[in-house]
C-alpha cells in the first residue's frame, strides 16, 4: 500500500482539503489508515472490527463531496447501526448480530465523505468509565499503555491520540466521550439532546442523557462535523433550536468577556487528584489573563440524589434494552449473556417501580432548570473534567469478594428489593 506519510500532520478538514485540491487521493487516505490500524491497534486494542474491504471500495467509488471526503474514520461499537456489519454493544448476547439499516447518524457521517475503516472498542452497555469489556479485553492508551484511556469511547479516543485517524464517533451519557478526550489529550464535545439524530432505532437514548457526536484532534473538526450531522430525523420526540451560524464559523471568533464559573469541587467522588485541580487552576489563570470575569461558583444541587436518580435510569434502560433485544434476536437472556455488572443492573432495573423512576427523572428535569438558571447568570462552569488521573489497567475492576457477590446474585436472578431513593 502507497499511503500518505504526513498523514498526521493534519486534521480531518486538513484531509480533506488535500483530497479536494487532488494532492492526495482517498485511496492513500485509507491505506495509512489501515497501515497505522495494523501496526498500533496490537498493544492498544483500540479497533476490534476491521472494515477494510468496504473501506477500500468506497476510497475507489464516487463518494460525495461533503466537507470531509475521503477522510478515514472510525464507528463506536455502541448505538452506531452500518448495514451488514456487526454491532456487539461488547457484550456477549449481540456478538452475532448484524443490522439491516444504517443509523440516521452514520448516513450522515457518510453524506459527509468520511469513510469508515473499522469499529471501536467500549465497555458492555458503555456503562464503564474504563474500556475494558470481557468480549473484547482492554483497550491501552496510547501515551502510557499500562494506563486507561477512559471509557466508554475509550477505543476511539485510543485511535484519535494515536494518530490512526483524525476523527472517531463516540457517545456520552455520562462522560463518555468527556472522560476519554481528557485521559488521551484529545479534544470531545458532548452536544445537548436533541441536537444529532439517534434514530431510527432510538427514540433517545438513557433519557436523553446519552447523545452521540465524535473525538477529534482540533476543535474546527468538532464543529464541522456538527454542522454536517446536527438537526432533527424523521419522528424525533424532540430536538434543540438550530444554531444562528455555523458552528465551525464560530472557531476562533472573538467571544467578548465571558462570565467564568467556576469549581474544584467533586459532584459524584469524595476527592479530586492534585493534579487535575492544577490544571484548572492554570486555565483559570489563563481566562484571567485574558480579561475574562471569573470566580468561583457552582450550581446547588443534592448531587447525591441526583446520582442516585441517573443510576435508577440507566438499571431501568438496562434492563428495557435487555428484554427488548430478547424479543428481536429471538433469545432468552440469561446471566452467561452478560457481565456480571450489567445482569445485576439489569436486575435492579426489574425491581425499580414505574413511580420511582418517573420521580427521579422530574428529579433530574428539575435539576436542568436549575443549571439553566445557574447560566443565566454565567456563559462557562469550568471543572476538573475527571477526578484522577488515568487508572492502570484493571485497577477498577471489583474485588474478588465483590466478583464472587455479584455472580451469585445473578444467577439466583436477586436484587435489591427497593429501588435506589
Amino acid at each position: 500500500m502507497a499511503g500518505f506519510s504526513d498523514y498526521d500532520k493534519y486534521d480531518g478538514l486538513g484531509l480533506a482539503e488535500l483530497v479536494r485540491s487532488r494532492q492526495v487521493k482517498p485511496a492513500e487516505l485509507v491505506e495509512e489508515a489501515i497501515a497505522r490500524i495494523d501496526r498500533y491497534n496490537p498493544s492498544l486494542n483500540a479497533v476490534v472490527h476491521k472494515m477494510y474491504g468496504q473501506a477500500l471500495e468506497a476510497a475507489a467509488s464516487d463518494l460525495p463531496g461533503g466537507p470531509f471526503k475521503g477522510v478515514p474514520f472510525l464507528l463506536k461499537d455502541l448505538m452506531a447501526f452500518y448495514k451488514g456489519e456487526p454491532l456487539t454493544n461488547s457484550s456477549r448476547f449481540f456478538k452475532d448480530y448484524v443490522p439491516d439499516f444504517d443509523s440516521e447518524l452514520v448516513k450522515r457521517y457518510r453524506n459527509a465523505g468520511l469513510i469508515v475503516v473499522g469499529k471501536t472498542n467500549t465497555p458492555e452497555f458503555g456503562m464503564a468509565f474504563v474500556t475494558e469489556p470481557q468480549l473484547h479485553g482492554a483497550t491501552h492508551n496510547p501515551w502510557e499503555l499500562s494506563r486507561t484511556p477512559g471509557g466508554s469511547s475509550g477505543g476511539s479516543a485510543a485511535a484519535v491520540a494515536a494518530r490512526i485517524v483524525p476523527i472517531a464517533h463516540g457517545g456520552d451519557g455520562g462522560g463518555s466521550i468527556r472522560i476519554p478526550s481528557s485521559c488521551c489529550g484529545v479534544f470531545g464535545l458532548k452536544p445537548t439532546r436533541g441536537r444529532n439524530p439517534l434514530g431510527p432505532y432510538y427514540g433517545d437514548a438513557w433519557r436523553g442523557f446519552a447523545c452521540e457526536h465524535v473525538i477529534t484532534r482540533s476543535v474546527r473538526d468538532s464543529a464541522a462535523i456538527l454542522d454536517a450531522t446536527a438537526g432533527p430525523d424523521t419522528g424525533a420526540p424532540y430536538c434543540c433550536e438550530p444554531p444562528v451560524d455555523t458552528f465551525l464559523s464560530e472557531v476562533g471568533k472573538e467571544p467578548g468577556i465571558l462570565r467564568i464559573a467556576f469549581t474544584a469541587q467533586p459532584f459524584f467522588s469524595d476527592s479530586v487528584d492534585a493534579e487535575c485541580v492544577t490544571g484548572l487552576e492554570s486555565t483559570i489563570k489563563l481566562c484571567e489573563e485574558l480579561g475574562h470575569n471569573v470566580e468561583e461558583a457552582l450550581p446547588e444541587l443534592d448531587y447525591k440524589s441526583i446520582a442516585n436518580a441517573f443510576v435508577m435510569v440507566v438499571c431501568s434502560e438496562t434492563r428495557a434494552a435487555i428484554e427488548q433485544a430478547e424479543l428481536e434476536l429471538n433469545r432468552k437472556a440469561s446471566f452467561k449473556d452478560f457481565e456480571d455488572e450489567t445482569w445485576v443492573a439489569a436486575l435492579l432495573g426489574k425491581k425499580c417501580r414505574a413511580s420511582d423512576l418517573s420521580k427521579a427523572l422530574n428529579l433530574i428535569q428539575s435539576a436542568g432548570r436549575e443549571v439553566g438558571r445557574f447560566f443565566e447568570k454565567y456563559d462557562i462552569l469550568l471543572t476538573p473534567t475527571n477526578a484522577a488521573l488515568p487508572l492502570p489497567i484493571g485497577y477498577s475492576v471489583v474485588s474478588g469478594f465483590q466478583r464472587i457477590a455479584l455472580k451469585v446474585l445473578g444467577r439466583l436472578n436477586a436484587g435489591w428489593d427497593t429501588c435506589l431513593r
